[in-house]
């Protein structure tokens, strides 16, 4: 009895240890779609001389842009729109307040909601 106690004892600090699986998943899925995504932006920036504007968002890199800037040389780069662990689309900013060099590129979070505390920047 003593040690099926310590043992329980042992799973329960171990899982306790190893807190939200789910989300630690979640926040290591937005990591690797922020890195590829940022990929296809810089080959997109690299063919044209400019990333899609704000208006066109990440849908330049699903089906060419109509509106100006537009590419003079497009390929597509994803079948359709990415989207986050929480299944709404990554936000898109050309140029971008936390980056006005470039552009940003996060996950509104599970609150689905951009700019408030749990954006995920997959940092």
């Amino acid at each position: 009895m003593i040690v099926v106690s310590i043992i329980v004892i042992l799973l329960g600090l171990a899982i306790s240890k190893m807190g939200n699986p789910t989300a630690f998943a979640k926040t290591t899925a937005v990591r690797a779609d922020v890195q590829s995504i940022g990929t296809q932006l810089m080959q997109y920036e690299a063919m044209n001389g400019f990333y899609p504007s704000t208006e066109q968002g990440l849908q330049a890199l699903v089906s060419k842009a109509e509106s100006e800037p537009r590419p003079t040389r497009w390929y597509q780069f994803f079948k359709e729109l990415p989207r986050d662990p929480w299944g709404t689309p990554y936000i898109y900013r050309c140029p971008g307040t936390k980056h006005p060099d470039k552009y940003d590129l996060f996950s509104a979070g599970p609150d689905r909601q951009a700019d408030t505390g749990d954006d995920d920047w997959g940092e």
